[in-house]
């Protein structure tokens, strides 16, 4: 699935203010149908040059937000910043503890160049290279693999959630066990 802002927000290319972050928000809630399997929702930003942090908090974190918490197989990511828009979506995630999904998207929605946007805490990042490691991976799983830090299966799971949250993991059910692997590879 891909939202190419320039066509929601009018070709303006400088995004800012609040209002219009808002804007967007309804726009790609109105765009975005329900997924019977997980699916990312790259918000393709090429042709933008500039976005504020007001605007990228009322449109892209509250999307990823929403998106995570009511379309719960819809995992957002952003594609094709410019500089300018990733120090400022940085800056601002950073800010907050938060982190998001970020990558180049050709026009065949090819993804290269995925990484994240913002910084996670030691807990989730040692969490999320683990799941990188793995490729998929459950809670019980790492709380044998990493048997002699004394994290048990619930804190595992509890990390794992967090990061799904944040729209970082893909989240499957198998019965009465979850299984957690990256949306994006990172290159």
């Amino acid at each position: 699935m891909r939202h190419r802002l320039l066509d929601l927000v009018d070709n303006n290319r400088v995004l800012s203010g609040a209002v219009a972050g808002r804007r967007l928000l309804s726009a790609l809630i109105a765009d975005t149908p329900s997924a019977v399997d997980p699916t990312p929702s790259f918000l393709d930003f090429d042709g933008v040059e500039v976005a504020t942090a007001s605007f990228l908090r009322e449109s892209v974190i509250a999307f990823r937000d929403y998106a995570r918490q009511s379309l719960p197989n819809i995992y957002p990511a952003v594609a094709n910043l410019k500089e300018a828009v990733v120090e400022e979506l940085d800056f601002f995630a950073r800010s907050r503890g938060d982190v998001l999904w970020s990558c180049k998207l050709d026009l065949q929605g090819n993804v290269t160049a995925a990484r994240l946007i913002g910084e996670l805490d030691p807990a989730l990042r040692t969490t999320f290279d683990a799941v990188l490691d793995s490729g998929t991976t459950s809670a019980p799983e790492l709380a044998t693999r990493f048997d002699d830090e004394r994290i048990g299966p619930t804190a595992w799971n509890n990390r794992l959630s967090a990061l799904a949250s944040k729209g970082l993991l893909v989240e499957r059910r198998q019965g009465k066990s979850k299984s957690f692997s990256p949306l994006l590879e990172i290159d």
